[in-house]
């Protein structure tokens, strides 16, 4: 399963774009401010260009694992959200400079901490509806995971 995240607007706080399953429009998505990165660079430079909790992910192609339980998305004050997923959320491998990069529910860039937040960008500098689109997704990809199929991300 391939997806792709496509984004469009980059204002100086935060990144909206649009995600895509296997080329078919998903949902809206919410990211740190676009620095430039790129995954092909030295792991040096996109250290020097990252600004810590405040930086969406380099450009490039990543693969998601369903196999790791956030320990902070598993806590019993997320229950109510993560509850049905038990904390395993989509989780991307290989991010150069970054660590525990997941797809995960939040409205604002003040809540992705470098990940990536899922839902409808219906109103400006946030997305709604976060809650309701990452549990389509989570199934989604769980039943892809589950038939033991590659999940991948393009970031561009």
């Amino acid at each position: 399963m391939k997806l792709t995240l496509d984004r469009k607007w980059k204002k100086d706080t935060y990144s909206v774009g649009n995600l895509y399953i296997d080329g078919v429009w998903f949902c809206s998505t919410m990211e740190d401010k676009d620095r430039g990165l790129k995954k092909t660079w030295p792991l040096s430079r996109i250290k020097a260009a990252k600004v810590p909790n405040e930086t969406a992910i380099p450009l490039g192609t990543y693969a998601i694992t369903m196999q790791v339980k956030s320990p902070k998305f598993s806590q019993w004050c997320y229950k109510k959200s993560y509850g049905f997923c038990d904390g395993y959320v989509p989780r991307l491998l290989g991010v150069p400079g970054f660590d525990g990069i997941l797809i995960h529910i939040g409205s604002t860039a003040a809540s992705t901490s470098g990940c990536i937040i899922v839902g409808i960008n219906d109103r400006k500098g946030m997305v709604t509806k976060s809650t309701e689109t990452f549990r389509k997704l989570w199934y989604i990809l769980k039943e892809a995971d589950d038939r033991k199929e590659n999940i991948s991300i393009t970031i561009q």
